[in-house]
């Protein structure tokens, strides 16, 4: 058992020697096989490269530049050689480069040094500079000494008052009116009283009071607080008598009267307000003591009259009823069928000359005593006119119901409508001053003179000693005629010698004097508070400014940054302006009536061209000319900087100095559109700031961006759709030049600054780019709206204009409102009522720029002119206009203005005038 396990072991251990031997012999194999077989066959291959000569070696080394003779090196040769040439060049131009550098840094240091210098220099400017205007600041203090505000003396209940005059009959302005109470800086305050609180009120005529009180409340001079009053305006009348309130006695309302609260124990600065709706009315004030309280109604006599303080008003005739234009006849032809009418009955007669004996001559009557009834000759000669012939006339002086009036007064005939169409077939109307001397003006006249003035007919009044209303603030001579009854016999002469320019300038002239100041009750008030207003030199207040409402936004990307909005044009017609938006200078009420820096002064302080000639009465435009700048008028030849050899660009033109524009951009629901037009006005000089009319009702979208163009841009909310908003005298307007632009309008900045450069040259005109014309259509007698090519034109579209704001005010706050209520209904036309207002003030055409006709960028979405219908509500809109005006204003013109430099490009020295074509 012991051999056997021997044996086992050592016939187990021998195949694990013959494994290790195994091992041992393929790690000899292996050493020999990565050693030795290499050196055989690099041993090898060299003896045949040896043996085969040197010009057919395989493996070995060649000599010189044989290796680049293989196909698969050649290209490689090729790009190392590039490579070292272009590392040649490059070592050159790096050289080169640090050469430029060491040269730009001396260049650098000299100009720093250079800076410093400047900063130097204008450091010891600014040092100047200060001291100069500490010195003209001394000067000033020296020659200019320090005035403040007069001390306001508030009214005492206890207040004794003035001295009494000698006589009421004699109270003027200077003895009977405090001007302590109304300082020039008071704005002139007017407490009105309550109707229902004193006795007479619940006799006044309900329509009175009513028109009355709503004109009060319109009012911007009325206050509620009497402690600061100006003015205390009592309405007295008109009184109806009735069983249950009859009317009081002289010595009643005299006693009623000092028991006012505010009277004072003589009434000074009282105005007692008398209107008149009726052609006889009571002049229950003639026996009443007024003390020093001033008297204003349509009825005087000559020993109750004080003049230059009492008021002959005008009657009021439309307590409650506004006008109706379309009733109104209009200013042409001006002959109408009739050269003159008059239709009247004396109540009672004078003594008759015509009946008791043979006319004698005006020279016999003139010499005898007593003076001759000069109503008798006036009915036989205008009888004899009517007689012959010579013209067709219509007198009557007998009515078949003729209207209360008082004693030696001509009575009105029958109904007012009656009367009315015979007034609108009247060239003239007669109006007869009464026959008593004493009665100066009456209710009835007043009613007579209203009539043919609303109507159009040109009153002839006849009689001197006849007080017309506001006689002493009004020029009648240029809108009435004033004929002394002596000269009767030379009326029909004078009537029909007068010019049609005449006759059709009084009768517009007529014409506004009757809607400003006696066409509604709201003028009438406002006209008897601007008479006072005018005779105490107390100035207006400022006309109301719409308040802008701004939608805030946030502004995006800086504009300019896309080249396909980028149009400035291709010629540069002016400097560009550097400085930042700066305001017109405003008119702040001084005092003064003439500009030291015009020669030319204008009629009108509100603005640089006045409303209307000889108006200075100004009850609807409660402002003069707070709005305006000093800058409106012209400045003396030679006081400029441009003048002979002045560059073109190098002048701006007009006769300002330094003047900005602000453009005012309607939109609506547009967004996309109105970004891509305000990012074109990136750059453009001359801009103040920009003012978005956001007419929409919906609010811009939240994440709109809105272009930063390097100016303000305030989006305006409105309460309503409207396109009167476009010309609101929004407050944020702080320039007087407004550049009104569609918001799809595409205009160049060159041709943009050229309308500005011409407005400058006429700034009371409409200056702008696309022109349109009215025709008469003979076919169907009626104005046409024409939109076609032509070489004449009578207005510029408002899409694309530069006016004054001037006439947003005149738009907005004067114009009839049925002109704004007509655009509101078409929502079309506001650019039509613009040129009609302006024609109808200047009584001058536009202007148009360039020879543009068009001016819409091109792929906008399409614009409301596009549809049919458009045109047809214009048609409808100018006839319209036409009636409301009374005739039509707008004036033809082939007057076009174009830059020589608009097209023609020129050598730079050589650009030193524009021409008009």
């Amino acid at each position: 058992m012991m051999q056997r396990n021997g044996g086992g072991v050592g016939a187990g251990g021998q195949p694990w020697v013959l494994r290790r031997v195994r091992l041992t012999w393929l790690s000899f194999m292996l050493f020999f096989i990565l050693v030795f077989f290499p050196l055989i066959a690099h041993y090898y291959l060299t003896t045949i490269d040896e043996a085969g000569g040197p010009d057919k070696r395989i493996f070995g080394p060649r000599p010189g530049g044989e290796l680049c003779e293989a196909k698969h090196v050649q290209d490689l040769c090729r790009i190392r050689e590039s490579v070292s040439e272009e590392l040649l060049q490059l070592e050159a131009k790096r050289q080169e480069l640090n050469g430029e550098i060491v040269r730009l840094n001396l260049r650098i240091e000299a100009c720093k040094r250079s800076i410093d210098s400047a900063k130097q220099d204008l450091l010891q400017l600014k040092n100047v500079i200060s001291q100069t205007e500490h010195s003209y600041k001394e000067l000033m203090a020296q020659n200019q000494p320090k005035l403040s505000l007069p001390v306001r003396l508030l009214p005492d209940k206890d207040d004794p008052g003035l001295p009494p005059p000698k006589s009421a009959h004699i109270c003027r302005l200077r003895s009977c009116f405090d001007y302590a109470r109304c300082p020039l800086t008071s704005g002139f305050p007017v407490y009105v009283y309550d109707t229902a609180s004193y006795p007479w009120g619940e006799s006044l005529d309900p329509l009175v009071r009513q028109a009355f009180a709503t004109s009060v409340k319109s009012s911007i001079y009325v206050t509620d607080n009497p402690s600061i009053a100006c003015l205390y305006v009592v309405l007295v009348g008109e009184l109806q008598e009735s069983p249950s309130s009859p009317l009081p006695t002289p010595s009643a309302l005299e006693k009623q009267l000092k028991a006012l609260p505010y009277w004072r124990s003589d009434g000074h600065n009282h105005l007692l307000v008398h209107l008149s709706r009726k052609s006889m009315t009571q002049n229950f004030l003639y026996n009443v003591s007024t003390g020093r309280a001033a008297v204003a109604q349509s009825t005087f006599f000559e020993q109750q009259y004080r003049e230059g303080f009492d008021l002959v008003v005008s009657p009021l005739v439309h307590a409650l009823s506004e006008p109706n234009f379309l009733e109104v006849p209009p200013q042409v032809p001006v002959k109408r069928k009739y050269l003159f009418t008059f239709q009247g009955e004396r109540v009672e007669s004078l003594r008759s000359s015509l009946q008791e004996g043979p006319p004698q001559s005006f020279e016999e009557e003139m010499e005898g005593d007593p003076p001759a009834d000069y109503d008798d000759r006036i009915i036989g000669t205008l009888k004899a006119v009517q007689d012959s012939h010579l013209d067709q006339v219509l007198v009557e002086f007998t009515c078949k119901s003729p209207q209360p009036s008082l004693p030696t007064e001509w009575a009105l005939c029958g109904e007012r409508e009656e009367r009315l169409e015979v007034l609108k077939a009247s060239t003239f109307a007669l109006v007869i001053s009464p026959g008593d001397g004493q009665l100066m003006a009456s209710a009835g006249n007043g009613m007579r003179l209203f009539e043919a003035l609303e109507v159009g007919a040109i009153p002839v009044v006849l009689g001197d000693h006849a007080r017309l209303p506001y006689h002493q603030l009004v020029h009648w001579s240029e809108a009435a005629i004033m004929v002394p009854k002596p000269r009767i016999t030379e009326l029909h002469f004078l009537l029909r010698s007068l010019s049609d320019n005449d006759l059709l300038a009084m009768r517009r002239q007529g014409r506004f004097l009757w809607e400003t100041y006696f066409s509604t009750s709201e003028n009438v008030l406002g006209t008897i508070l601007a008479s006072v207003r005018t005779r105490i030199q107390v100035p207006p207040a400022p006309i109301h400014e719409e308040p802008a409402q701004e939608i805030p936004h946030k502004a995006g990307k800086m504009a300019g940054t896309d080249a396909n909005l980028a149009d400035n044009g291709d010629l540069d017609l002016g400097p560009v302006e550097t400085e930042p938006p700066y305001a017109s200078p405003r008119f702040l009420r001084n005092f003064t009536y003439t500009a030291s820096d015009t020669y030319q002064t204008w009629n009108r302080a509100p603005g640089p061209f006045h409303l209307f000639p000889h108006t200075p009465l100004d009850p609807v435009l409660p402002s003069e000319a707070k709005f305006l700048g000093s800058g409106t008028g012209f400045r003396p030849i030679g006081s400029g900087t441009g003048g002979s050899g002045k560059e073109f660009q190098a002048a701006l033109g007009g006769n300002v100095p330094r003047e900005q524009f602000t453009v005012v951009m309607l939109t609506y629901e547009r967004e996309e559109v109105l970004m891509n037009s305000l990012e074109r006005l990136n750059g453009l000089p001359y801009l103040n700031k920009v003012v978005v009319v956001w007419n929409s009702p919906k609010p811009p979208s939240d994440d709109l961006l809105w272009p930063d163009i390097g100016l303000p841009i305030v989006v305006v909310r409105t309460e309503k759709n409207s396109l009167n908003n476009r010309f609101l005298p929004w407050d944020v307007v702080e320039t007087e030049a407004i550049l009104s632009i569609d918001d799809d309008a595409h205009l160049r900045h060159d041709e943009i600054m050229f309308g500005f450069r011409v407005w400058r040259e006429a700034r009371d005109r409409i200056v702008g780019f696309p022109g349109r014309f009215h025709a008469w259509d003979v076919n169907h007698h009626s104005w046409l709206y024409n939109s076609n090519y032509s070489c004449e034109l009578s207005m510029v579209l408002t899409g694309a204009a530069f006016f004054h704001k001037y006439y947003a005010y005149l738009y907005s706050y004067v114009m009839p409102q049925a002109i704004r209520d007509m655009v509101d209904e078409y929502i079309n036309c506001e650019d039509i009522a613009m040129n009609f207002l302006v024609s109808h003030i200047t009584r001058k055409p536009p202007i148009k720029v360039t020879s543009r006709w068009t001016f819409r960028c091109p792929g906008c979405p399409q614009a409301l002119s596009h549809d049919d219908s458009h045109f047809h509500e214009r048609h409808k809109c100018i006839n319209f206009f036409v009636k409301v005006y009374g005739y039509m204003p707008l004036l033809y013109t082939q007057f076009r203005v174009d830059s020589v430099l608009f097209k023609t490009r020129l050598p730079h020295d050589k650009t030193k005038c524009f021409k008009f074509i």
